[in-house]
């Protein structure tokens, strides 16, 4: 069990860059960091290049043992056993911890989620929220369960979604911040002082994404139309239609108070503005600043415009 109160052997698994300031964390708090899991290496950029993951990488920067695994399975299980660690500490993996893994360290194991549970439960609670319109989020630290993200919250901090951030931005703030919640959390189980309670409210799910949910709808109001891009945005991406193909739309806002355009917009509709284009919604339009058009490179929504020969509809 944890040294002296305080300091435990840990098995951390996670896999993508949110997760990397919680290793961090952990590391620099004192914790045995026994074991560290992470998905195995992927295919990156136009050439394929096998890379590993940013979890991975920050192991290896701090000389930590890793298992590669695409899953928690019977080999994985062994290997982390024979890390004989106090507590299991979760952080985006990207796979279920299940028996009989789940009751395999005396402390059982925490997963640090970006949400306020139990509103949006499951693999992109950051996009969802954002595409829903929650204009508050947060993040907590809650004990692993058979059921997805049910068990009992030991920990959590709210966080007010500026209007101007992404799902990118809010993970990466929310990264940031969950590796200090749960360094605490951690120093408390240590500690014996850590106090959970269950999970109180309506529970709603955050599906993973697909590139269908990226699909902007112009007949929506300004404001739902931003909540969409800002969610899917950098991935899967957001993207419209010109001409039956596909145009990914990479910065979008609303139009300041010295944009605004005379006469009617109809949803979809383009017309040029001083920072790019502006296109047109259910209530009124919204700046588009940097597009990239299907088999050409990302440039400013001006230049598009400037080349696109007399296209003036979007959503088509």
């Amino acid at each position: 069990m944890g040294m002296a109160g305080e300091r435990l052997r840990i098995v951390f698994g996670g896999t993508p860059d949110v997760a990397v300031p919680s290793l961090r964390a952990l590391h620099a708090a004192g914790h045995d960091i026994a074991c560290v899991v992470t998905r195995p290496d992927a295919p990156q950029g136009r050439k394929r290049v096998l890379t590993p993951s940013p979890v991975a990488v920050s192991a290896a920067e701090l000389a930590l043992p890793v298992v590669k695994a695409a899953r928690l399975d019977d080999d994985a299980t062994a290997r982390i056993a024979q890390a004989r660690p106090d507590l299991g500490v979760v952080v985006a993996y990207g796979g279920l911890v299940r028996e009989p893994l789940l009751s395999l360290p005396p402390h059982g194991w925490i997963n640090l989620h970006f949400s306020l549970l139990p509103r949006w439960r499951g693999a992109a609670p950051v996009q969802r929220a954002l595409m829903a319109g929650d204009r508050v989020t947060g993040a907590a630290v809650f004990r692993l369960v058979p059921e997805l993200d049910a068990g009992d919250v030991l920990g959590e901090l709210r966080y007010d979604i500026p209007e101007t951030q992404t799902a990118g931005d809010v993970l990466a703030a929310l990264g940031e911040r969950g590796a200090h919640l749960l360094a605490d959390v951690a120093r408390d189980i240590a500690a014996g002082t850590a106090v959970a309670r269950p999970q109180r409210g309506e529970p709603t799910h955050a599906a993973k994404l697909t590139i269908d949910d990226g699909l902007i709808d112009w007949d929506q109001p300004a404001e739902r139309v931003l909540d969409r891009f800002r969610g899917v945005t950098p991935e899967p991406g957001a993207h419209t239609l010109l001409d039956g193909t596909r145009f990914k739309v990479l910065a979008a806002r609303l139009p300041d108070a010295d944009e605004a355009l005379s006469g009617p917009t109809a949803p979809g509709e383009v017309r040029p503005s001083k920072d790019g284009i502006q296109v047109g919604t259910a209530t009124r339009p919204i700046v588009v600043e940097r597009v990239q058009p299907a088999g050409k490179p990302a440039m400013s929504a001006a230049d598009w415009l400037r080349g696109a020969r007399g296209a003036t509809r979007l959503g088509a």
